[in-house]
């Protein structure tokens, strides 16, 4: 009588489970993305239809010219709307305040876990929007532009990294990670066509740059 030999097939269960717990491992954390980012096809037309004037001033300019993290519903002002939005797991108190959760900041690819640690930045500065035309706007513009959630004008990053930032247009100031650059430039353009706001030369030399790594 033979000897039946036994035959071991793979576990393809296994191995996938093994495969797939591996990717988990190296994607990134998610991100939220603001609403309203153009495509690139349609950032370089908006680009090209944008004025392009002199570096205006900051005469006459101070945040309280723009109203902002007004309320939206109940205590939920646009500071905490936002946070909601881009971070994940947020839970929020009776005051709508964030007590928990985690927020990716895209800028330079660092996870917070608190909110304290969380600004949300206006992509193109209040100061830079005064510069750009909004120092002839109604107050009414003006604070709906600083509480705009429609488009890509608000998101949630790091402080220090938004307090690196300042005020400054794309040819003073980039997010850290250059891989970033395609997404940032697609909202400041998108920004400055919604609102309507100028450009300088450098600016949009920078632009077309940061576009040109799409």
């Amino acid at each position: 009588m033979g000897v039946t030999a036994e035959v071991t097939f793979p576990r393809p269960v296994v191995v996938l489970g093994t495969v797939l717990l591996g990717l988990l491992l190296i994607v990134p954390a998610a991100q939220a993305t603001p609403p309203g980012i153009p495509s690139e096809a349609t950032a370089r037309t908006q680009l090209d239809g944008l004025t392009v004037a002199a570096p205006g001033t900051t005469a006459g300019y101070s945040r309280d010219r723009f109203p902002h993290w007004s309320t939206v519903s109940g205590p939920c002002t646009t500071r905490e709307i936002v946070l909601q939005r881009d971070g994940t797991d947020v839970v929020p108190d009776s005051n709508c305040a964030a007590v928990s959760g985690s927020w990716y900041s895209p800028y330079e690819g660092a996870t917070q876990t608190s909110a304290d640690r969380v600004d949300i930045d206006h992509v193109v500065a209040l100061a830079e929007a005064w510069r750009s035309g909004a120092s002839a706007w109604t107050e009414e513009r003006r604070e709906a532009f600083a509480n705009d959630r429609s488009g890509p004008q608000l998101i949630a990053v790091t402080d220090t990294v938004n307090q690196a930032k300042g005020d400054q247009p794309p040819n003073l100031w980039r997010p850290p990670l250059e891989c970033y650059w395609c997404t940032y430039a697609r909202m400041w353009v998108g920004t400055k066509s919604n609102w309507d706001l100028t450009i300088t030369g450098g600016e949009q030399r920078a632009l077309h740059s940061m576009l040109d790594t799409c």
